[in-house]
């Protein structure tokens, strides 16, 4: 499956006109969190992308809730957070949210390690887990070399280990990637990505 992703679009006029353009030999697309602003301007935000060409699903960011995602989603759209989907054979898990919490204050979607532990628990297989947290020690250091990442998202990866595993939120480490394990960690950005993902029972 050809699959394009993205995160922290922020509401970005040029970057989503780029991933609408791009979204158009995409069969599958995957929004990793943060399509607006501090809970501000989501259904703007997401009538940018009301072009794309291929389906969506998307987890929330820390900058709108799973809630607000879903009620402003599109029929194209769906938004996994604690939840998994399979979609022609492959199994999708979605994480949205800031994990740990952000220092931010009270507008950003946080949720504790042990809340973010309680609601990965359920997966036990998947080929994709759509983050947008990175996990603790890849792809989740800030301009100051902090590494901010998620220890219970990266206990998920060693324990499901799928084939990819995709996040965002820390922007200065946008384009970095690691392994865990079998999985491959990549933080996305808001340009577009690809990804070839076999699926099973396919050559």
């Amino acid at each position: 499956m050809k699959i394009l992703a993205f995160s922290d679009l922020h509401h970005g006029a040029k970057a989503a006109r780029d991933l609408v353009a791009a979204s158009r030999e995409a069969e599958l697309v995957i929004g990793a969190g943060d399509f607006c602003n501090m809970r501000q301007g989501l259904d703007e935000a997401l009538a940018l992308l009301a072009g794309l060409a291929a389906p969506m699903i998307a987890v929330p960011g820390n900058a709108e809730t799973a809630e607000e995602l879903r009620a402003a989603a599109g029929p194209g759209t769906t938004v996994l957070h604690g939840q998994g989907e399979t979609r022609d054979g492959l199994r999708l898990f979605g994480l949205g949210g800031a994990v740990p919490e952000t220092p931010f204050g009270a507008w950003s979607f946080d949720l504790s390690e042990a809340r973010a532990a309680d609601l990965l628990a359920p997966c036990e297989e998947a080929d994709i887990l759509i983050l947008h947290s990175p996990p603790k020690g890849v792809a989740d250091r800030t301009s100051q070399g902090v590494s901010v990442g998620s220890v219970a998202i990266r206990d998920a990866i060693e324990r499901i280990q799928p084939t990819l595993a995709v996040c965002g939120h820390i922007h200065d480490s946008w384009g970095q990637e690691g392994q865990i394990g079998r999985t491959r960690v990549v933080n996305l950005g808001p340009t577009p990505t690809w990804f070839e993902i076999e699926q099973p029972g396919r050559a």
